[in-house]
């Protein structure tokens, strides 16, 4: 029998040669409900991460490096939110916020970007596993939402035209994403597309991605590949990678914190020990608390 079960939790590319572009589309359902659940947010802080969470697995899902990793990361001084971390690694995903309680509960409802950062930034790292090099752009949280900054990071920082469409559905459990750029033509000598933001093969492809609305984005009943041939079917040629699963991951364990405290001194770790010689370390990812007797240690 088909497989019918729901596209979720995954990634697929494509590309469209005829116009020198390339695209993902993303849906996550469990991924990012359990990353919600480990926190109690209140529902704008849940939107914004659901929000936050799509982008990140959209820009991750296109490293090469398997090794490699996306962070993304929203900071302001002057807003509610303080901090907004995600990131993506080998197909795992996972992120937080730190937000003022008492100055969320004065603001609109629904509150804009604006609202909740102020005047901050948003910083998009690619960290090579494979070469060590890291990759920083750092552009400002202007616009309607996350996918507008993203964009003109990739418009500023690396000079490619970029579409990002994002959906959140009520209840902020299933989120979706477009991802769509012009890709450099690439021959020493000749203009590189990539330059020209009102080149007509992105113009087109940009138009078309513009049509995709967050209610097909979401919609489980929907194949991630329909979505792909909804808005490129008169293509000549539209060729379908290979899909991607996502899963939700947090790299924190006993063995591995254990390994971080080793690094400090005898009597650092003395100093971060309760009474009773135990090291209780929480990890803002996943919400768990991790506790390291270090008496043992500390007294040999």
């Amino acid at each position: 029998m088909p497989d019918t079960s729901p596209d979720l939790d995954l990634a697929l590319g494509f590309t469209i040669p005829g116009r020198h572009a390339r695209g993902r589309v993303v849906r996550l359902g469990p991924v990012v409900d359990r990353i919600l659940s480990a926190h109690a947010y209140p529902a704008p802080i849940e939107a914004l991460l659901a929000e936050a969470l799509t982008l990140t697995a959209l820009i991750g899902s296109t490293l090469k490096d398997a090794g490699g990793q996306l962070t993304l990361q929203a900071q302001t001084e002057n807003g509610i939110v303080s901090l907004l971390v995600c990131d993506y690694r080998g197909g795992e995903l996972r992120g937080y916020v730190q937000y003022d309680a008492g100055r969320l509960a004065d603001a609109p409802i629904a509150p804009s970007l604006f609202s909740l950062f102020g005047t901050g930034y948003l910083a998009i790292t690619f960290d090579q596993a494979t070469t060590g090099e890291r990759y920083q752009g750092i552009v400002p949280l202007d616009g309607e939402s996350l996918a507008d900054a993203a964009s003109a990071y990739f418009l500023q920082s690396e000079q490619i035209p970029t579409l990002i469409r994002l959906g959140v559905a009520p209840g902020n459990r299933v989120t979706g994403g477009l991802f769509l750029q012009h890709l450099p033509e690439g021959e020493e000598g000749r203009e590189r597309l990539h330059v020209r933001q009102d080149h007509p093969e992105w113009e087109h492809v940009a138009v078309l991605g513009g049509t995709m609305g967050a209610d097909e984005l979401t919609d489980t009943a929907l194949p991630l590949e329909t979505l792909i041939w909804r808005l490129f079917n008169e293509e000549p040629e539209v060729r379908i990678l290979a899909r991607q699963p996502i899963v939700r991951g947090c790299r924190c364990s006993p063995d591995y914190i254990a390994q971080v405290l080793a690094k400090f001194s005898d009597e650092d770790q003395r100093e971060m020990a309760d009474d009773s010689g135990v090291i209780t370390v929480d990890c803002a990812f996943c919400a768990q608390k991790f506790p390291v007797s270090v008496a043992n240690r500390c007294d040999s």
